[in-house]
């Protein structure tokens, strides 16, 4: 009888299914990527259909860097697909602009290779950022990631976590994104 393993977190049972050459570990993923890069692809001159062009790229950054022993697991799997597929996105962005003139300015669009020292200090602060949010506890942690992750309005986070309506969720909104900064300011 085989004998199940105990994984301390969701990201470490897909770590451990792409590993052993498990496609499916990736659906999950897939799954709650989709709408933050979706959202992010389309704000940033791009469609629906490229949005999921770059979070399949992104998984299969994912995959082939875990499969070949090069991923270093730094932040949460959802963090790290949704900043690949943000890159790859901007990189084609950039592409295109140079390729047809008329794409318009108004995106930031970085050069196509990011520093070592711009990788160091995003990762950087995505580890303090999610230090912080591990210490801000409950309610705010979900809040905030139904907020800024999800996406969601403030009365769908309302319904969904049972606050009496939209402006007690901005009000809860805004004295965690303070608890946030204070304790992102203790870790600096």
């Amino acid at each position: 009888m085989a004998r199940s393993l105990l994984f301390l977190n969701p990201d470490s049972r897909i770590l451990d299914l792409i590993r052993k050459g498990d496609e499916g570990a990736l659906v999950d993923l897939y799954r709650s990527s989709r709408r933050p890069v979706s959202a992010f692809v389309t704000r940033n001159s791009g469609s629906s259909d490229d949005a999921e062009d770059v979070l399949q790229e992104a998984l299969i950054v994912l995959w082939e860097r875990v499969r070949s022993g090069r991923f270093e697991y730094t932040a949460q799997l959802g963090t790290f697909v949704f900043a690949t597929a943000r890159n790859l996105w901007l990189r084609r962005l950039a592409r295109m602009r140079r390729e047809r003139p008329g794409i318009p300015d108004g995106i930031d669009v970085p050069d196509d290779r990011d520093s070592a020292l711009d990788i160091m200090m995003e990762s950087e602060r995505s580890r303090l950022l999610e230090r912080a949010l591990h210490q801000l506890g409950e309610p705010c942690r979900e809040l905030l990631m139904l907020f800024y992750w999800e996406e969601l309005s403030l009365n769908d986070i309302a319904q969904r976590m049972g606050f009496a309506n939209a402006d007690t969720v901005k009000s809860k909104k805004y004295q965690c994104k303070k608890a946030l900064r204070r304790l992102v300011d203790t870790i600096d």
